[in-house]
């Protein structure tokens, strides 16, 4: 399973919620798991800036490519983009993902 995470934030006067209005369509498209858009909560001291995450789970690569394919994907990105000031992206693969502490490796 592919996991999806992207964070937003709005660009100077422009409000969150009409950011996330523009992401909302996107739940929308039928090749995702899951998909979930939420504002931040911005409890963590030392990371605020963040003010929307986009959380997604895909069965494979290819839903993963089909769901940025689907044109409701284009009209989110063309609702979001004047609004949006930063968008950082990342997927992950659960199958290869850390689920328990490694042991740190000794050189020599």
């Amino acid at each position: 399973m592919i996991r999806h995470i992207v964070f937003f934030t709005a660009k100077d006067g422009i409000d969150a919620e009409r950011l996330r209005d523009g992401l909302s369509i996107l739940t929308g498209i039928p090749h995702a798991r899951h998909l979930e858009i939420g504002l931040n909560q911005k409890t963590d001291p030392l990371s605020r800036e963040v003010d929307i995450v986009v959380y997604g789970e895909f069965d494979d690569e290819a839903a993963l490519a089909a769901y940025k394919a689907h044109p409701v994907y284009q009209r989110s990105i063309e609702r979001v983009r004047p609004l949006r000031e930063m968008r950082l992206a990342a997927n992950f693969d659960t199958q290869t993902a850390v689920t328990a502490p490694r042991i740190a490796r000794q050189a020599g």
